[in-house]
């Protein structure tokens, strides 16, 4: 069959503004999005610049607003899409050519919360233990792939980019609830800032545009609850192996 895909296309180069252009390639209605993508660049402009790897919903990297949502183009059936089929990069973060953005900023964002173990006890003859309790308590953001949909997807965002965003958070509770991590007072001036949790307005548009599924606005309210109650619940405690 054949499709009709509408692409913002933006070359600093030559181009002083963004423009959409429109191609006709032949699809099959369980290609992927990605697969359009990919006909368009190869067999009718070869200067369309977007970002691909794992074409399995793994990477992230090929996030971009598919008809009006934030979607990985590698996941998204051309048969579920009606045509015109828009494609846009994600909004909030610059462009720097058709759609590819720069994200420079999300991960600055990401790296201030620290997201990774923090304990300096003293390491033990074999590895930390864990309940499958304690692991079930932060087992859904451990599904992130830093995608930044979520994040793009925020009017919070949108409104003041100081805002450490969705995916952060949903980095620093993957670490807060491990029963493992100690470095709950170094995430705290981060998150329990304006421009931390609070700035979120539980509008889940964030969950909506997970391509992962995780729960994002439950984990954030997780994380305002622990920052308001001092701490996550107590851990399980885990039987020493004989």
């Amino acid at each position: 069959m054949q499709i009709r895909i509408k692409i913002k296309r933006y070359n600093p180069e030559r181009e002083p503004k963004e423009q959409w252009r429109e191609y006709a390639v032949e699809a099959d209605p369980m290609d992927r999005v990605l697969d359009a993508l990919h006909a368009v660049k190869w067999q009718r402009d070869g200067s369309l610049a977007f970002r691909r790897s794992c074409a399995h919903g793994i990477c992230g990297s090929d996030a971009m607003m598919i008809n009006g949502r934030n979607r990985l183009a590698c996941k998204v059936l051309i048969k579920d899409l009606k045509q015109p089929i828009t494609i846009e990069p994600m909004r909030g973060f610059p462009v720097l050519k058709d759609l590819i953005v720069d994200m420079t900023r999300f991960f600055e964002k990401y790296r201030q919360v620290k997201p990774y173990l923090i304990n300096d006890t003293p390491e033990p003859k074999t590895e930390r233990l864990q309940s499958p309790e304690d692991r079930e308590r932060y087992d859904d953001t451990t599904k992130c792939i830093l995608c930044g949909a979520c994040t793009t997807a925020c009017p919070s965002f949108w409104a003041n980019k100081e805002y450490v965003g969705p995916a952060a958070i949903v980095q620093a509770h993957r670490f807060l609830f491990d029963s493992r991590d100690h470095g709950a007072a170094e995430r705290k001036p981060v998150l329990d800032d304006t421009m931390g949790v609070w700035r979120c307005r539980t509008i889940f548009s964030c969950t909506d545009a997970c391509p992962r599924g995780i729960q994002v606005t439950k984990a954030i309210g997780e994380v305002k609850k622990l920052l308001a109650t001092g701490g996550p619940p107590p851990a399980t405690a885990v039987p020493k192996p004989s």
